[in-house]
This record gives C-alpha cells, structure tokens and sequence, in this order.
C-alpha cells in the first residue's frame, strides 16, 4: 500500500490513487471507439480487460448501427451519439477505479458477443 504524501489539507494527510496498472489501461482503451478492438486481441486472457473489451465493442458496435440509421433518419444522430458517449464515459471511470460494472442495456448486449 503506498503511504500518504503530506499537503495543506485539513489533516495533512492526502489519499494517493491507487497506481494504474496495465489492465486498467487497457480496460480503458476499450471505450474508446474502435480501438475497442486492441484489448480483445492482446490482453484476451485477463477476465477484467475482456469484460471492458466486450462491453466496449457492444458500444462501438451501436455507435456504427446508429450512424447507419441516421443515413435516412439524421435527426438521431446526436441524441444517440451523446448517449453513447456518456455511457462510454462512465465506462471509462469505472474501468480506471478497477471495478466490474455492468453498463445498462449494453452488458446484456455484449453477453451475445462471441469474443
């Protein structure tokens, strides 16, 4: 565990993040569009990375479907891609806290992945 560092704070003392290994990064790298791919491939032995990489890809996946809906509909395109966009986000901060969190919708979606 690593020690406190001392600072102004009330009491001196401030809570250092824990340091960020390879798997969170690589969790991380899984919301990020298409680069959702690059954890599945390299990192397909780590339960976390796949789980975030699944989950990413499920993402991506609907970020491409809504894009092709919005050739005839355009009006959905930015409601839907600011969802995504919040969801990959959340995505992202609960990938660097180091915890398993099923995202709403998507990780029933990612269940049906085959990766």
């Amino acid at each position: 565990m690593v020690n406190p560092v001392p600072c102004g704070n009330r009491d001196g003392l401030s809570e250092t993040p824990p340091p960020l290994d390879e798997s969170r990064l690589y969790a991380l790298l899984a919301y990020c569009f298409i680069l959702c791919i690059v954890p599945l491939v390299r990192k397909k032995d780590d339960v976390f990375v796949r789980f975030h990489g699944r989950q990413g890809l499920a993402i991506f996946l609907c970020e491409m479907a809504v894009f092709i809906v919005s050739i005839v509909l355009p009006f959905l395109m930015k409601p839907a891609l600011f969802f995504f966009g919040v969801v990959s986000f959340w995505g992202i901060i609960q990938a660097l806290r180091g915890k398993i969190f099923r995202l709403p919708f998507i990780y029933n979606l990612s269940l049906r992945l085959d990766v």
